[in-house]
């Protein structure tokens, strides 16, 4: 049994990676500000005895005894991280120093997960981990992908200058139940309007293209690459699902999904948006012989499943 600490535990991921944790007989600290993150995801563990579930904003530090830090906290929408992006850098900055504090402290292993956006608008297709990426510094989404990228640099710092054990983990489109219905996310989006009946929305027309992986396949490649790479393997990794498709294909998936009446309608392009993004998971195939196996069709079942729910 390890003692295990997950920031941003009640958001999307977080909520699932906890529940794979607690089922793996570990005891698990949640640590969440609820800015994104709700009580809701993790209502069913609250009780258990190998939980705990703590109100905590990472900028501020945070003291426990852990084996492990699993530092998900970030909002990861656009939605969320441009409505106060002053707040989003502090959160990917300070969040990690005060991590990898932590981490130097208790000779804790901690895991970083980052993201695609580290690519920017990328030029390289598909991406692999050695692509430095094209990013807009001054952009409206460079709180996140900035923060995030200079995130990735205290990692790697604290792991050169302190012998901080860490993993960098760059996480590509990544959906499933428990998604918050009103993130922005494409695939929320989609399923929502759908199933209000709305017009659905494709900003650019849909032509630009997205990867997208079933939750179930990202929490088995992050606790992969924690419990079962060497400590001198530090990342960073991509974890995504190859298989490329156009917005306008997803969109059709979900109206057929939903059996829907929705029609689809144009709207412009947002500003920075990726035209294209798809990883390159040779990495983690060789690494922790790891690739997803939930095929698009499969998990937006399981997720419209979820959404009917709760959306009236």
């Amino acid at each position: 049994m390890k003692r295990i600490l997950v920031t941003g535990g009640a958001g999307f991921i977080g909520s699932h990676l906890c529940e794979r944790l607690i089922m793996e007989g570990n005891d698990v600290i949640c640590l969440d500000n609820f800015f994104t993150g709700s009580k809701e995801n993790v209502l069913h563990l609250i009780g258990n005895p190998h939980f705990e579930l703590v109100r905590h904003d990472v900028t501020h530090p945070f003291y426990a005894e852990v084996d492990q830090i699993y530092n998900l906290a970030c909002p990861a929408s656009p939605v969320h991280y441009q409505y106060n992006p002053i707040k989003t850098v502090k959160t990917s900055v300070m969040g990690a120093i005060n991590m990898l504090g932590l981490a130097k402290r208790v000779k804790a292993k901690i895991l970083q997960a980052s993201t695609s956006e580290v690519y920017g608008d990328p030029a390289l297709h598909p991406q692999e981990e050695s692509y430095w990426g094209n990013v807009n510094p001054i952009g409206i989404r460079s709180c996140y992908d900035e923060g995030k990228r200079c995130a990735e640099t205290l990692f790697m710092d604290y792991h050169r200058q302190n012998r901080v054990k860490i993993k960098i983990v760059r996480i590509f489109n990544t959906y499933g139940p428990k998604m918050h219905p009103n993130d922005g996310r494409v695939v929320s989006n989609f399923i929502v309007q759908a199933l209000k009946g709305e017009d659905i929305t494709l900003y650019g027309g849909g032509a630009q293209t997205r990867s997208f992986q079933y939750i179930d396949d990202l929490v088995e490649a992050l606790i992969r690459i924690m419990n079962d790479t060497p400590d001198d393997f530090i990342g960073p990794i991509n974890i995504g699902n190859p298989n490329e498709f156009t917005i306008k294909e997803l969109a059709e998936k979900v109206v057929s999904i939903t059996a829907t009446k929705s029609k689809f309608v144009i709207r412009d392009l947002p500003a920075d948006d990726p035209r294209q993004r798809q990883p390159d998971i040779s990495l983690a195939n060789s690494i922790i012989n790891w690739s997803p196996v939930v095929e698009l069709e499969e998990g937006l079942e399981k997720t419209v499943d979820y959404f009917r729910k709760i959306v009236v």
